[in-house]
């Protein structure tokens, strides 16, 4: 069982930015809003892995001799998650993801309107090459541990929307595996409905909340 971290100084940071737009890039609210819809959804994927038991260590040096060139990514992180940003930007461009960098973290954000139909976690057959273009990616810069986030919108149980995010997460981890992404660089977690980034009383808002995040984490900063 995957264990689900919330905080409540991080869901109060997300509803204040009601009407953020983080998949076309559209910005309607403060930048300081927008950096903290951000940086709060970070935060839970980095106590997430926090959290976890397995030591990071152990974790990383599986990674590198699993076939990441036997070597952590040392004092070029910078650089690399640079040319990691770089990359995926050409890739997906015009494909509905939003790419954010915080530092040396970059997360991709899925809309479920793209990714899923309602209530499913079968990935639409029109969306699987987009993921293919992020594996091409993901594949070359192979230093970096990813995380596969679900969420949800608030409609329905927190149950429902618990096994519905963890079911999305697993979907999309699961083809990045069948692109030749090692299963050991790979975290999956369903945050259900915990984590918004935009209002639940709104259609739009409800719309947004439904995605999977993909956040890029470089081994040496782990």
């Amino acid at each position: 069982m995957k264990k689900i971290i919330t905080t409540a100084s991080a869901i109060l940071l997300l509803q204040a930015c009601t009407t953020f737009d983080p998949y076309t890039g559209d910005s309607k609210t403060s930048k300081t809003s927008i950096g903290a819809a951000t940086g709060a959804g970070l935060g839970a994927v980095l106590a997430y892995i926090k959290n976890k038991d397995e030591d990071s260590n152990t974790r990383n040096k599986r990674i590198l001799a699993a076939g990441a060139g036997g070597a952590a990514i040392g004092g070029g992180i910078g650089y690399y998650m640079d040319s990691q940003e770089a990359k995926l930007r050409k890739q997906l461009r015009d494909s509905g993801i939003s790419i954010q960098r915080d530092g040396d973290k970059i997360n991709l954000i899925m809309p479920g309107n793209i990714t899923f139909a309602t209530n499913s976690a079968n990935i639409n057959t029109n969306f699987t090459s987009v993921l293919n273009s992020v594996a091409l990616v993901l594949e070359e810069f192979n230093k970096t541990l990813i995380v596969v986030s679900g969420h949800t919108d608030s409609s329905g149980s927190v149950q429902h929307n618990q096994k519905l995010s963890e079911a999305r997460a697993n979907s999309v981890a699961g083809y990045l595996r069948g692109q030749k992404i090692l299963s050991d660089r790979l975290e999956i977690v369903g945050f259900g409905e915990a984590q918004p980034v935009a209002n639940n009383k709104t259609a739009e808002g409800r719309e947004l909340n439904r995605r999977v995040e993909i956040t890029l984490l470089p081994i040496e900063a782990l």
